[in-house]
């Protein structure tokens, strides 16, 4: 039998999610949570094998929540289970332990494999959040790396700093800061500041929501 959980602030989601699972003898839910905090004083006596978990909780990031559950319990298997079908969210998930994403428009079918397939140990996507994936990674493969003092300077750009202010914050030159950004302009591909702040929000180097 996978016991499964579930954290979700949306009851009508929960009560969804057991009905579509109710009739399958191989799953049990064990019981679910509707913020980060109420999951982990579960855990903390109690065990499941599959985590169903939103990533848009009131009071903790799911990616957060999911880094700290593996961290402290390796063996438990998480499913990412959102709206968002953003690849740049279902790739900080899998990045901080997570087994597949699943969005909620999903079918029962996919419901059930999602969860019998990350128990057994293996990777799953439903339908439209693989294609999503496949894409971003496609997509990023293809965009030059950066080196950590490049990544450091977008933040900082990103986040309405002048070239006089960065070179302050990294301790180095404002004349270092300019060539950083020029290079940055060539290796992206860009040619102005506002390009360079997208760059920076589609690729999880500030928060979207600033």
């Amino acid at each position: 039998m996978i016991q499964v959980y579930i954290v979700e602030d949306h009851n009508m989601v929960i009560e969804g999610l057991r009905v579509l699972l109710q009739s399958e003898p191989e799953i049990d839910i064990v019981g679910s949570a509707g913020t980060a905090g109420d999951c982990l004083l579960w855990f903390a006596e109690n065990k499941a094998d599959v985590l169903l978990m939103d990533i848009n909780l009131p009071d903790k990031s799911g990616v957060d929540l999911c880094r700290e559950l593996k961290t402290k319990y390796k063996k438990l298997m998480i499913l990412g289970l959102s709206t968002f079908n953003q690849g740049i969210y279902m790739n900080k998930l899998m990045e901080n332990g997570a087994s597949g994403y699943l969005l909620k428009n999903l079918t029962r079918q996919e419901l059930i494999d999602g969860i019998k397939t990350v128990y057994s140990g293996g990777i799953y996507f439903s339908f439209e959040a693989g294609k999503i994936y496949k894409n971003t990674l496609e997509k990023n493969s293809r965009q030059p790396v950066l080196t950590k003092r490049e990544k450091e300077v977008v933040k900082l750009v990103a986040e309405g700093l002048t070239n006089a202010q960065i070179s302050r914050q990294l301790f180095i030159s404002v004349d270092t800061v300019d060539t950083h950004r020029k290079n940055l302009y060539t290796k992206l591909n860009i040619n102005n500041t506002a390009m360079l702040i997208r760059y920076a929000i589609e690729n999880g180097l500030v928060d979207s929501s600033r």
